[in-house]
């Protein structure tokens, strides 16, 4: 007799960032990046890691995030000075010690993902092997 086929409901992504989530991180992102009062006007933050979200998420090219995200250039350039400015590894950590609080994240064990693509044009064709020790015959 075939078994029954278990049947799994996918929990939903994140689209974009709930309020309650929003809430807690704009401080930390006030706190470590705040608003800039010179200079080119920045995307709204919310809109950012929304666009954030979408590309690590799916893994796209930068330059086709979708329009509601705002202009990829801005999107990149937000993430990167979250980056050098330890925002994301902050919100990371409340997010992390909350999920333990509640049981969700066991932070003994994680996995990253990765792809691998073929070289362009076919790399190199002849590259001669370098000697490692002297000729014996």
């Amino acid at each position: 007799m075939a078994r029954k086929r278990r049947i799994v409901t996918p929990l939903p992504t994140i689209g974009h960032v709930p309020d309650e989530l929003w809430e807690r991180i704009e401080p930390v992102r006030n706190e470590l990046d705040p608003p800039a009062k010179t200079g080119r006007r920045r995307i709204e933050p919310r809109r950012a890691l929304d666009g954030v979200i979408y590309h690590l998420r799916t893994g796209c090219q930068g330059n086709v995030l979708p329009k509601e995200f705002g202009d990829d250039n801005s999107v990149h350039r937000t993430y990167h000075r979250w980056i050098d400015k330890g925002v994301l590894d902050r919100v990371w950590a409340l997010l992390g010690d909350e999920c333990e609080e509640l049981g969700g994240v066991d932070g003994e064990w994680q996995a990253v993902d990765g792809a691998l693509g073929k070289a362009r044009f076919g790399g190199a064709l002849w590259v001669p092997t370098p000697r490692t020790a002297a000729k014996e015959a």
